[in-house]
């Protein structure tokens, strides 16, 4: 049998949970297999937790940290391009784009809370 990765269907898995009580149910309490029985490449070694939101539950999901020598870069690219004077910035004569009220930068953005670019 040819295997769908997870990440390529969770969409549809949401979708079907929500209209199929049965599958929801069969999700929630064997993750794994019942995907695996879909068709759906689940890794070996991998946890795979299913839960729900409610109106009295809120689960926050924290994503796998970022590698942090790219958002360094990333963040360092922003900057630059963040300061007032730098690549058509406002220099506090209105050039942000907020409509000519730009008083100049503080810390990285027009007193008028535009980002100098």
């Amino acid at each position: 049998m040819n295997s769908t990765p997870l990440l390529d269907t969770s969409d549809q898995v949401i979708a079907r949970a929500w209209a199929d009580e049965a599958f929801k149910a069969a999700l929630m309490a064997d993750p794994k297999a019942t995907l695996r029985a879909q068709g759906i490449e689940v890794p070996e070694g991998l946890t795979l937790n299913v839960v729900e939101n409610s109106d009295n539950v809120f689960n926050l999901v924290l994503p796998k940290p970022p590698d942090m020598a790219l958002v360094g870069e990333s963040l360092d690219q922003f900057s630059e391009a963040a300061r007032c004077g730098g690549g058509g910035g406002c220099g506090g004569g209105g050039g942000c784009g907020c409509g000519g009220g730009c008083r100049g930068c503080g810390g990285g953005a027009c007193a008028c809370n535009c980002i100098c670019w």
